[in-house]
């Protein structure tokens, strides 16, 4: 069984299969932790982080897809699995392999992703594969990770984006409204990061396709696909 970490429900809704365990993180570490010891429990042997995530390289554009080489905090740096990453990357066409950074919040602004990429050298940065990969070296368990870029390095999410993630994972309607109302000039670039995110997630549904197609052959022995 794979552990398929995201931080939405809708990510976990993609991925989901009979081999898959998600454990969805709704931007709450704590909660994330408790949810990946639960799976393991359950009978998770793999731990994979997936779904959606922010651009710190300026080359990387909306809807590419970058398998992690390593996850960078300002703590610690975490080693993925080489031959899953390298099957995972093999899976799917045009992905690249690269370092991705692990944050606790929101990186919400252009200066804050530069200053982020400066320190972690990484290309991407979202919060919750750091936290799949210390559980997973906790548990001696293999980890990967694949994410799709939603936001490119030079946008600034307006606040209605940064305040849409609800604990369970969904989108929470309510605090967009708040923020909206708050501040109705931000209402075209929420409108665009809305846009840019269904590109992103129509390249994260091909992704899961791809990877859905491993889980019929083979039951994840040693390089068996499956993505949360």
């Amino acid at each position: 069984m794979i552990i398929a970490v995201t931080g939405m429900a809708r990510e976990a809704r993609l991925i989901a299969h009979h081999s898959v365990i998600a454990a969805v993180g709704g931007g709450d570490a704590v909660a994330l932790e408790k949810k990946i010891e639960g799976a393991i429990a359950k009978g998770g042997r793999r731990v994979l982080s997936i779904g959606i995530c922010g651009a710190l390289c300026p080359e990387l554009q909306v809807g590419d897809v970058v398998v992690a080489s390593e996850i960078v905090t300002p703590a610690a740096v975490y080693a993925t699995d080489a031959p899953w990453t390298r099957e995972l990357a093999g899976r799917i066409p045009g992905a690249q392999i690269a370092s991705m950074a692990g944050v606790n919040d929101v990186s919400v602004d252009r200066a804050n992703k530069a200053d982020l990429r400066a320190m972690t050298r990484s290309r991407t940065v979202d919060m919750e594969s750091h936290i799949a990969a210390q559980m997973a070296l906790a548990h001696g368990l293999p980890f990967a990770a694949i994410r799709v870029v939603s936001d490119a390095a030079h946008r600034t999410l307006p606040d209605a984006a940064r305040v849409a993630l609800h604990p369970s994972g969904s989108v929470d309607r309510l605090a967009v409204l708040r923020s909206v109302l708050r501040a109705p000039l931000q209402i075209p670039s929420l409108i665009r990061t809305a846009w840019e995110a269904e590109i992103a997630f129509a390249a994260l549904l091909r992704c899961c396709s791809m990877l859905h197609a491993g889980f019929a052959r083979a039951n994840l022995g040693e390089l068996a696909v499956d993505v949360a």
